[in-house]
């Protein structure tokens, strides 16, 4: 087992997680502060970089909870 599998499911999780509140509060008209610094560039970069947040996690989390093992052994 990998020692960095729970870190990359936990940081998958909080892309995740942020990039999609990230696009709801923007609906809203609001954004979180520490993200703030994506507005500066323009409204459809911060929005495209929101939706990559939110792939970048699922394909984070994705890859950290595969066995990579028994899927070498399952091809064999």
């Amino acid at each position: 087992m990998n020692k960095y599998k729970n870190a990359g499911m936990i940081f998958g999780f909080a892309l995740i997680i942020f990039g999609l509140t990230s696009l709801i509060l923007t609906l809203v008209g609001i954004h979180w502060y520490f993200l703030g610094w994506l507005e500066y560039f323009g409204r459809l970069f911060a929005f495209v970089a929101k939706i990559v947040m939110v792939l970048g996690g699922t394909i984070l989390f994705i890859l950290s909870r595969t066995d990579w093992e028994r899927e070498r052994a399952e091809c064999l």
